[in-house]
């Protein structure tokens, strides 16, 4: 079993997908960095300086006994602001990757040069032919 685990662990798709998630997380600090500090705060200017992971709807008030009830609504549009921007940023991202590779496929590939003693044993093999 130790053997087997080690194969699997070893495979080339198991390594890339760990340096994909290792790099999805720091991309993903850059875009909460850039939601955080570069985009909400422009937003909550626009809307009159209000920032919205503190929007609540209150259900219940504070007691001696209990805690305040509240729905965070604010939170759910901060993180829908970042899940759009994260998924844009990741469109883009791929949008690129695929241009690079189409241009990639449209070079033409050249074919291999024959040595000098290949084209030599071509030209006979044509002559015999006919």
């Amino acid at each position: 079993m130790l053997q087997e685990f080690k194969k699997f662990a070893m495979k080339g798709n198991v390594i890339d997908l760990a340096v994909a998630v290792i790099i999805g997380g720091a991309f993903g600090k850059i875009v909460t960095s850039l939601v955080n500090d570069i985009i909400m705060p422009p937003i909550g200017y626009i809307t009159g300086g209000i920032d919205f992971s503190n929007l609540v709807i209150v259900l219940k008030e504070a007691t001696e006994d209990t805690g305040v009830v509240t729905i965070g609504y604010g939170s759910f549009i901060n993180n829908t602001i970042n899940f759009i921007i994260v998924a844009f940023a990741i469109f883009l991202m791929i949008k690129a990757l695929n241009k690079m590779k189409k241009e990639e496929e449209k070079k033409p590939v050249e074919p291999p040069k024959l040595s000098k003693e290949a084209e030599l044993l071509t030209e006979i093999r044509d002559a015999l032919k006919k």
